[in-house]
């Protein structure tokens, strides 16, 4: 017999790394770029889009506010003094983030930082305008003024106040 005849030898099977292709890192990195990519895209457009309408509040608040005191349709003085003084504190919250909205008028007239975004001019205007408008509110006898004129003063307010922000 053949004595160089070699026998069934078993050989360790191959390991699967081996089987797999080798695509190293790169995959990984494009992946990782592409994400950082996109997500700077989003933050981009988000902020972008927050911006404008951060800066346009006062104007918004302005148009909004004229648009309501067109809107007031009354005869009653009384009435009129009401609906103005909401209409300029809705607008002063919106445009100067102030809360006199939420505040009595002696409240908003004894705080010291009440509007600290206006020049010293608008404050006194803002001052002696709420207080025109709390007399007629309040007062004992029905005002001599007519709706039209109370209307009409808290327009003329609302365009010092508009033009007094110092910033």
């Amino acid at each position: 017999m053949n004595e160089n005849a070699t026998g069934l030898e078993l050989k360790p099977p191959p390991s699967p790394e081996a089987l797999l292709p080798d695509h190293g890192l790169w995959p990984w990195w494009a992946s990782a770029i592409l994400l950082a990519t996109a997500v700077a895209v989003v933050l981009y457009v988000v902020f972008r889009k927050r911006r404008p309408a951060a800066i346009d509040a006062r104007g918004n608040a302005f148009r909004e506010a004229n648009g309501a005191l067109s809107g007031i349709k009354t005869d009653d003085p009384r009435d009129a003094a009401v609906q103005c003084s909401l209409v300029l504190r809705k607008y002063l919250s919106a445009a100067a983030a102030d809360p006199a909205l939420f505040e009595t008028h002696e409240e908003f007239i004894a705080r010291r930082d009440a509007l600290s975004s206006l020049t010293e001019t608008a404050r006194a205007a803002a001052e002696s305008g709420f207080t025109r408008l709390a007399a007629l509110k309040y007062g004992p006898e029905m005002p001599g003024t007519p709706a039209a004129d109370v209307i009409a003063e808290s327009r003329s307010l609302m365009e010092t106040l508009h033009h007094g922000f110092s910033a």
